[in-house]
């Protein structure tokens, strides 16, 4: 069974209720399963507990506050439901190597908390591309982050419009996953998307022949919406030589990314392969047009 759908429900649920206690029978009752069931696909799908996600995710938001508001430590501490501001700063200190004192403190004096850095040609491993390219463009945000210190971002300028469309990618050779189903899987939010967003993946052969697609616009992400998670699933065949990735912004808006990751899945996963396999007909048919 594909848990993918509840467990975006799931997600969608904590993100409006990041700042409100949640207890674990709440979250599991938004998805229809047992407890015990619920927190064990939500580990084996996502790779963290849900406890462990609301923990990262409140967090992450924290860092947000402490950089971008003069909000006190301690009102941030208990708007995210932590006990205490010592509670508080033990956990934060553990994911951002800081107290959060001190990463405010530091943060601000560095200068390195500009809510976004455009790095069209300097973000390390992505470059982008589409149709209008250059009506488009990608860097890192510090303020719209799901976990960590950054999200990447994807967004239209005043020059693009709904024909349009542009990707920020990456590219690499097939050899280590010839022959298996892989699994890309990631964070995104949106705002404002008039057409669709959404993260894709093509498996070539040497010939740039496409071999297997996904670029979720049978799923696809419109208008405004929080953090969730998204995958594609794909085999690579015995003879693929590169696999692309990344994420798709048609028409104006903004797409960002963050923690994506790749790994081998079973043939219980099932693929989300677009691509139509072209079959050889016995013979001939509807010759006459009348059919």
């Amino acid at each position: 069974m594909n848990y993918e759908h509840f467990i975006q429900q799931s997600i969608q649920w904590i993100e409006s209720h990041l700042h409100e206690a949640i207890s674990a029978n709440e979250i599991a009752a938004v998805s229809g399963f047992s407890q015990s069931h619920f927190h064990r696909i939500f580990q084996n799908t996502v790779g963290i507990s849900a406890i462990e996600y609301i923990r990262k995710r409140r967090l992450a938001n924290a860092a947000s506050q402490l950089l971008y508001t003069d909000e006190r430590i301690i009102d941030i501490a208990f708007f995210y439901q932590f006990e205490s501001q010592e509670a508080f700063t033990r956990a934060f200190k553990k994911v951002y190597q800081l107290p959060p004192g001190r990463y405010r403190k530091i943060m601000n004096a560095m200068h390195l908390h500009k809510e976004e850095t455009k790095m069209t040609e300097q973000l390390k491993g992505w470059f982008i591309s589409g149709s209008h390219p250059d009506h488009y463009e990608i860097g890192t945000d510090q303020k719209e982050i799901h976990q960590g210190r950054a999200s990447g971002y994807l967004k239209s300028t005043d020059s693009a419009d709904d024909e349009e469309f542009a990707t920020m990618m990456q590219q690499f050779k097939a050899d280590r996953y010839r022959g298996q189903r892989i699994q890309l899987s990631g964070f995104i939010q949106t705002k404002d998307v008039q057409h669709f967003a959404g993260l894709w993946m093509r498996v070539d052969n040497s010939s740039e022949d496409v071999l297997q697609f996904d670029n979720m616009s049978n799923r696809p992400l419109t208008g405004t919406t929080t953090w969730n998670r998204y995958s594609i699933v794909l085999d690579v065949p015995d003879h693929s030589a590169a696999i692309s990735f990344g994420v798709l912004l048609t028409g104006t808006g903004g797409v960002w990314i963050d923690g994506l990751s790749f790994q081998t899945v079973d043939a219980n996963t099932p693929t989300t392969n677009m691509q139509l396999e072209n079959e050889l007909m016995e013979e001939p048919v509807n010759l006459s047009f009348e059919d």
